[in-house]
């Protein structure tokens, strides 16, 4: 299955726990939209041989993500922003750029609680590819992160999803949304939504000594 083609540059940004599953579904989603992934994570790995996550670190590394995407929906080629946007004012500045660049923004809010974030923190493993450049978390600065968050506003307009669904059962709710912006046709649509499986009303074993039915 190809690619799915959108019919105007998009800015899918994310929203979520540290643990919420933003990075897994940004790498897949690139698979699956003619997309670009832009990792903060990943651009931060590369400058900073130790990132310590201040506010300066966070400043270069927000500077280049930015630049990054404004370059990528310059050139129309749509991009899946894969960095947190936890505060209101980094998503208003998303906005703005998509904005400027004739793009259509997108906010992605994973829904996960907190014991399965941090307990997926806790399991990973810098051999993975998605946790080759994430944040380390203890359970103090995990609780201080969260806390400093500002979760989106209704008139965001933003997709909720579950951390707890498989990428398939993710994919089919922004493939939804996309159609409802136009962005995608009834065709690519329907080829892309996971559809729920059938249901089998007959048992699969049946005890034909108790099988009998008396109607009188």
């Amino acid at each position: 299955m190809g690619k799915i083609t959108l019919t105007k540059p998009v800015l899918i940004m994310m929203y979520g726990f540290p643990g919420a599953g933003k990075t897994y579904f940004a790498r897949q989603l690139s698979d699956s939209l003619k997309a670009v992934h832009v990792s903060g994570d990943r651009i931060r790995g590369e400058l900073f041989e130790q990132p310590r996550y201040d506010k300066e670190e966070n400043q270069v590394v927000e500077h280049l993500t930015n630049y990054m995407a404004e370059e990528f929906l310059n050139a129309g080629v749509s991009v899946v922003y894969d960095m947190n946007m936890a505060r209101g004012a980094q998503r208003r500045a998303l906005r703005d750029l998509a904005d400027r660049v004739h793009a259509k923004p997108i906010l992605l809010w994973f829904q996960v609680d907190h014991d399965t974030a941090f307990g997926r923190i806790m399991k990973r493993d810098k051999r993975r590819i998605d946790d080759k450049f994430a944040r380390p978390f203890d359970r103090t600065g995990f609780d201080s992160y969260i806390t400093g968050m500002q979760n989106p506003k209704q008139a965001e307009d933003f997709v909720v999803l579950s951390g707890k669904h498989s990428f398939p059962m993710q994919r089919s709710t922004l493939i939804r949304r996309l159609y409802d912006l136009n962005l995608i046709s009834a065709e690519t649509t329907s080829s892309n939504v996971t559809k729920p499986g059938m249901v089998n009303l007959v048992p699969t074993r049946v005890d034909l000594e108790r099988r009998n039915i008396r109607i009188r």
